[in-house]
C-alpha cells in the first residue's frame, strides 16, 4: 500500500468521523469525502483571530448546499461546532493574524505560517472526538501543492497521530485524503464525489483567500487573486478546467 492509499483508507472501519471544517475548498472536499465513507460526520471549525474570518461564515452555506446535493449525506451530518482559540493569535506574529503584507521569510516560509496551528487543531479535535466517541479525524492537510507549512507534512500528521493515541490511550485514525493531491486533483476529487453540483458549490461558497476578500469573483471563486492561497486555488482550477474541457466535461 502506498502513502496515498494509506492516508485514504487507514482506520476506515470507524463509523464516526470529525472533520476539521474551516469553510475552505480543501475542508469542504474533505467533508464530502467523509460523508461518502462514514455513517455519522460532525464538523469542527476554529476562530483563532484569523484575518479571513469570513471563511467560518462560509461553512453553513456549504453544509446547506451539501445537504441539498445528496439526501444520504444530509442524514449523516451531525453537529457543527466552532472553538475559539484566541491565544493562538496572541502568541503568533503572522500575516494571517496581523494586518501586514504577505511576504516570504528567510526560512523560505511565507509569513502566513501560524506555528503550531495544525498541531493545536488536531489535538483539540482529538479531545472532542474522545468525548463524542468518534474514532476518525479528517483534515485537509497536503504537502503536494502547498505553501511549505511543516505542520501539513505527512510525517508530521503520522507523528501527531502516534502522540495523540499514546496521550489519550485511544486508537484515533487521522485521515488526510488530500495529502498527495495537488489543487487540480482536489477539484477532480470534488467532481468525483459530488459531480458538477459539488464543484459549483465549492466555487461559489468556499473561501480560501488569506485577505478575506469576497468582492472579486473569478472562475475559481472569490478572492483577491494575489495571495498564495488564491494563486494555488486559481492554478489548480485552470488545470482542472483544461482537463475537463479536453475530455468534454464540465
Amino acid at each position: 500500500m502506498n502513502n496515498r492509499e494509506h492516508n485514504e483508507t487507514a482506520g476506515s472501519g470507524a463509523e464516526k468521523a470529525l472533520v476539521l471544517f474551516s469553510g475552505g475548498q480543501d475542508s469542504a472536499t474533505c467533508l464530502a469525502w467523509a460523508l461518502q465513507r462514514f455513517t455519522h460526520v460532525e464538523t469542527l471549525g476554529f476562530d483563532y483571530g484569523q484575518r479571513h474570518l469570513v471563511e467560518l461564515e462560509s461553512r453553513q452555506h456549504l453544509i446547506d448546499g451539501i445537504k441539498a446535493l445528496q439526501p444520504g449525506w444530509a442524514a449523516k451530518l451531525g453537529e457543527a461546532r466552532t472553538l475559539s482559540v484566541p491565544t493562538l493569535a496572541s502568541i503568533s506574529d503572522t500575516a494571517l493574524t496581523r494586518d501586514v503584507a504577505i511576504t516570504m521569510g528567510a526560512d523560505g516560509l511565507p509569513n502566513t505560517f501560524v506555528p503550531g496551528r495544525n498541531l493545536i487543531f488536531l489535538t483539540f479535535a482529538a479531545a472532542l472526538a474522545y468525548r463524542r466517541g468518534i474514532g476518525a479525524i479528517v483534515g485537509g492537510m497536503c504537502e503536494t501543492d502547498y505553501s511549505g507549512y511543516p505542520d501539513c507534512r505527512d510525517a508530521t500528521i503520522k507523528a501527531l497521530q502516534t502522540a495523540i493515541n499514546l496521550g489519550m490511550d485511544k486508537n484515533f485514525a487521522l485521515h488526510t485524503p488530500l495529502m498527495w493531491r495537488d489543487k487540480a486533483e482536489t477539484w477532480a476529487l470534488a467532481q468525483e464525489l459530488g459531480g458538477d453540483g459539488l464543484v459549483d458549490l465549492i466555487r461559489e461558497h468556499s473561501h480560501t483567500c488569506y485577505l478575506g476578500e469576497r468582492g472579486a469573483r473569478h472562475d475559481w471563486g472569490y478572492g483577491c487573486g494575489e495571495c498564495p492561497a488564491c494563486r494555488l486555488r486559481a492554478r489548480g482550477w485552470q488545470e482542472f478546467a483544461a482537463k475537463q474541457q479536453s475530455s468534454g466535461g464540465h
